[in-house]
């Protein structure tokens, strides 16, 4: 199956959030790291590095918005789920041209390929309750 490079910009920007939380090295350090170890070619670099920088930067207001939703705190999340709700959350609060439904799909997914064998149940339904406040006016 051929992988849309917003996808792949997806799967490495998860990759990325990952690494800064668990090394909190420098955001762009992180991004060189994925960028030189990674065929960039199939990439939507642009979109990696707004999702990349813009989760880095919001972090903690990104943890806030969700955290409503979880049925846990923040801190108690698997670091690939963390990572995960970190972008969709991004994703729902920042790319308000992405429709809801794309970006909690693609968190479902990033959930099966890169988390525990539960993590896509509990994405998706973190992310089904905050889309609801999230993005309140595009559910109508």
């Amino acid at each position: 199956m051929k992988v849309s490079p917003r996808r792949r910009a997806r799967e490495l920007a998860v990759q990325g959030i990952y690494s800064w939380q668990m090394s909190r090295n420098a955001v762009e350090q992180v991004e060189l790291s994925l960028a030189t170890s990674n065929d960039m070619k199939k990439v939507d670099m642009p979109y990696f590095q707004l999702l990349l920088r813009g989760v880095v930067k919001q972090a903690s207001h990104l943890d806030a918005a969700i955290k409503p939703y979880l049925g846990r705190l923040p801190e108690e999340l698997d670091p690939i789920e963390k990572a995960i709700l970190r972008l969709a959350t991004f994703e729902l609060t920042e790319q308000m041209d992405v429709p809801y439904k794309v970006i909690i799909n693609e968190a479902i997914e990033l959930a099966k390929s890169f988390g525990a064998e539960e993590s896509h149940k509990f994405i998706n339904g973190a992310l089904d309750k905050a889309v609801k406040t999230l993005r309140r006016d595009e559910r109508g």
